[in-house]
């Protein structure tokens, strides 16, 4: 392979708190942290990872790109994630989706799937 996914980096005003925000959601941890930048994991040698770096500026438009989470049950994995500081987001989706929108403490959207066990299913 000449290529593989090494790590999403996030902008963010509040590195700490937005790293310690998706290390609950993905129950991984801070693999390192000084205050241009904050790696998280699930261990060193385990890609990828997600690095959050400062910025001046407030998010003002819906994310280009964002994450997809696949829990082992939806509604459960929800309602904790929002007990770690996400909020539900309305972007247009129907009643009748299979996911739940998100938006983490800083206003970047992701969703939460039903579980999944494959890319295709």
């Amino acid at each position: 392979m000449a290529v593989r996914l090494y790590q999403l980096t996030v902008d963010t005003h509040d590195l700490p708190s937005l790293a310690r925000f998706w290390c609950g959601v993905l129950d991984w941890r801070i693999l390192f942290e000084d205050e241009g930048e904050i790696v998280i994991g699930a261990d060193e040698t385990a890609l990828p990872g997600m690095c959050f770096v400062p910025v001046p500026e407030g998010k003002t438009v819906k994310n280009r790109l964002h994450i997809d989470l696949s829990p082992d049950d939806l509604a459960t994995e929800v309602e904790r994630i929002i007990a770690l500081g996400a909020r539900r987001l309305d972007v247009g989706q129907g009643d009748d989706v299979t996911w739940v929108v998100l938006a983490d403490p800083e206003g970047n959207e992701f969703c939460v799937l039903r579980p999944k066990k494959t890319l295709l299913d």
